[in-house]
C-alpha cells in the first residue's frame, strides 16, 4: 500500500515565517542583484505583518513571540543593500 509522509511546514524556523510575513505584507524587498533582503520603509506594510503576527501565529508559537519575532527581522536588516554603491556615486 502506497503511504505519504506528513508535509513539512513550508518555512522551518520562525526567523523564516518572519520574513516571509514581512516580504507577504511588503514591508521588506530583496536586491535583485545581490540578494539582501531590506526594509522598504512602509510603515503601513510592517504595521500589517505585525498584525499578522498577532492574529495568526504560527502553530506552537505564542502571538507575543510571533511580534518578537518580526521586530528582530526589522532590527537585522538595513534599508540599503550593502553591495549596491549609493545612488550619489552613480
Amino acid at each position: 500500500m502506497l503511504m505519504f509522509k506528513d508535509r513539512r511546514p513550508a518555512v522551518r524556523t520562525l526567523r523564516g515565517w518572519a520574513i516571509s510575513v514581512l516580504n507577504d505584507a511588503g514591508a521588506i524587498r530583496e536586491c535583485e542583484e545581490h540578494g539582501w533582503i531590506h526594509d522598504r520603509a512602509d510603515p503601513h506594510a510592517s504595521d500589517r505583518a505585525f498584525d499578522i503576527a498577532r492574529r495568526d501565529p504560527p502553530a506552537g508559537v505564542s502571538p507575543e513571540a510571533a511580534t518578537v519575532a518580526i521586530a528582530e527581522v526589522f532590527d537585522s536588516i538595513g534599508d540599503t543593500c550593502p553591495e549596491c554603491p549609493p545612488e550619489d556615486l552613480v
